[in-house]
């Protein structure tokens, strides 16, 4: 398709949206494209897509996680049964341990399993901080190109002696440009290592990986996949991430560029650190301390900067470090870093870095006041701040800069008492001293709500809360979905603008891209029947399936017909539907809210 074709389509679809369509809320705008569930994992979540449709997704909650019992003793599994007795009554789904002795000898039931990948995963009171217990990653990258849907496995391996990939890696695919680039982030396996004998003459085996994220991307949607190799790497092998391409292909992303010294001091610490000889190698070996001490830090191991790298398709890639918002003391070595989200047709990024909370500071201090990240863009060889003002305001960040220059992301603000997230727009393409935030009316005073994506035509999508209710960890207030045009100031539910009838099966939580023809990027919540960990049809006693609410990857569409206007009783039965909406169903479930921490900040 031309350029001149494209803009003109994306003219007209812009045109319809803003309006014939939005402004009567319950007609139908939207159609919407669902794939429907994967037989190898339960949960995916829409990244962008392409102006063809091909879509990057990602996936959690594989089934048949390959647990490598032979690592596992009497003890571990004495602590599985603890363990899985304090918590199962809390947890949707799952009962008590069924068949111990089967489960020890590496045939559990769905259940066991189930329970055996929690405690692996449990940073707190399982075993995910323990450098000699397998780790599992549980993050899949999906691509969708002309309707096939296909794994993007990158660097996993699979097991010595086995088929199976070791579920390891967290692997996400962030988008596909209209040229075809694949580009995303994804981690090197853990892998156990050889047997460690410690003083005592115990083994002990370490689960080791070469590197943490990576920034990534293909020319041809396949091989070869290249890197971008960290511009530090010291230690656990740096950190880089590719976030945004454009048509251009250039890529916005961060990459470590410093070791944090709260981590180098942990490391040479010769009481309790790697530098004690009591622990290394009377414990354990350096790399395995090193690793321990990185799965352990409440603190980041790495300065990140972001960077531009203007793609290659030999993999010869060039990178620009764009900055930093603030130039610390010199004696000042806590981590000040910056990270680039999104980057135009001009070359113009945005994203977010640390600020001082006194804006005004040009010399400071070591111990200079800085507890937030702020929006910025990046133009000119400039960081520039967006948030203006600190003094009323806390963290705020930038998701996307359409070619015109406006970017949009949220921004923490003060409302009645209350820490709020709200969505902005900002015009980055006026002079410095004319740049500022415009907060459009959301869903409600209170509401959270962010914008993650904007096109040319100056259509913005996010989300944002839809519930008044104090929340509390067990009573989340729901979200949806919202398309938000800027030339009529207008702000929709996208629950409002689908097919009566896919109101009753869809309840739309977010949207992550929208294309200049108007393709929206969404996570939905949908019913599909129940499935164990083995990925196993659950029967309830008459052998009929059980079902349950899932989230799953989908687009939406644009009708450029005139849309369906839902009647009085169907408006009733999708209020009845919202008010039992299973929100609380899936936070007992925790794999959802694990998938939003992954990819939603």
């Amino acid at each position: 398709m031309s350029k001149l074709v494209k803009n003109i389509l994306a003219l007209s679809v812009s045109s319809a949206l803003s309006i014939g369509y939005i402004q009567n809320v319950n007609a139908a705008t939207y159609k919407i494209n669902d794939p429907g569930a994967l037989s190898n994992l339960k949960y995916t979540y829409a990244q962008k897509q392409n102006a063809s449709g091909d879509i990057a997704v990602s996936g959690t909650d594989v089934y048949n996680i390959p647990v490598q019992f032979q690592y596992l003793d009497d003890d571990d599994f004495d602590d599985i049964e603890t363990y899985t007795t304090a918590r199962f009554e809390n947890v949707y789904a799952l009962d008590d341990i069924q068949n111990l002795e089967s489960l020890k000898a590496g045939n559990p039931t769905a259940n066991d399993l189930a329970w055996v990948t929690r405690w692996l995963q449990d940073t707190t009171s399982g075993r995910g901080l323990n450098v000699e217990y397998q780790k599992i990653g549980d993050t899949v990258a999906i691509t969708n190109i002309a309707g096939v849907i296909a794994d993007y496995s990158l660097w996993d391996e699979t097991f010595q002696g086995t088929d199976d990939l070791t579920r390891s890696t967290v692997d996400i695919i962030s988008g596909i440009t209209d040229a075809g680039i694949l580009y995303g982030t994804a981690t090197a396996p853990y892998l156990p290592s050889d047997i460690y004998i410690d003083s005592d003459d115990e083994e002990h085996t370490f689960w080791f990986r070469d590197h943490g994220i990576r920034g990534f991307y293909s020319f041809d949607q396949g091989e070869p996949i290249h890197q971008i190799v960290p511009l530090e790497t010291e230690y656990v092998g740096g950190q880089s991430a590719i976030l945004d391409v454009n048509e251009a292909g250039i890529a916005a992303g961060f990459s470590s560029y410093k070791v944090s010294q709260a981590y180098i001091d942990v490391i040479e610490d010769e009481s309790g650190g790697c530098a004690d000889t009591n622990i290394v190698p009377d414990q354990m070996s350096l790399e395995a301390c090193i690793a321990q001490t990185a799965l352990n830090s409440s603190t980041a191991i790495y300065h990140s900067m972001a960077l531009k790298v203007t793609l290659d398709a030999n993999g010869n890639s060039v990178v620009e470090q764009l900055g930093l918002l603030v130039e610390p003391h010199v004696d000042d070595e806590r981590p000040h870093s910056s990270y680039a989200l999104a980057v135009n047709t001009q070359g113009v990024a945005v994203g977010y870095a640390n600020g001082w909370d006194d804006e005004t500071v040009t010399t400071p201090s070591e111990n200079q006041s800085s507890n937030y990240q702020f929006a910025v863009v990046y133009k000119d060889g400039e960081v520039i701040d967006l948030t203006g003002d600190h003094s009323d305001k806390a963290s705020s960040r930038a998701y996307d800069i359409n070619d015109a220059g406006i970017a949009v992301g949220h921004i923490t603000k003060a409302i009645n008492g209350r820490a709020i997230e709200k969505f902005f727009y900002v015009d980055t393409s006026v002079p410095t001293e004319q740049i500022e935030m415009i907060n459009p009316d959301d869903f409600f005073d209170s509401s959270d709500s962010t914008a993650r994506a904007i096109n040319n035509n100056g259509l913005i999508v996010g989300e944002g809360e839809i519930e008044t209710q104090n929340e509390s960890s067990l009573n989340p207030r729901r979200t949806a979905a919202f398309v938000y045009d800027m030339q009529n100031d207008i702000l929709s539910n996208l629950n409002e603008l689908i097919p009566c009838s896919d109101r009753l099966k869809y309840n739309i939580l977010e949207a992550r891209g929208i294309t200049d023809e108007g393709l929206i990027s969404a996570t939905a919540v949908v019913e599909q029947n129940r499935v164990d960990a083995k990925g196993e049809l659950v029967l309830d006693a008459t052998g009929n399936p059980l079902t349950e609410d899932v989230v799953r990857a989908i687009t939406l569409e644009p009708m450029l017909e005139d849309g369906e206007v839902c009647t009085a009783e169907e408006e009733q039965k999708v209020e009845r539907k919202g008010a039992s909406f299973g929100f609380i169903t899936l936070l007992m479930l925790g794999s959802f809210f694990g998938l939003r921490r992954k990819f939603m900040k």
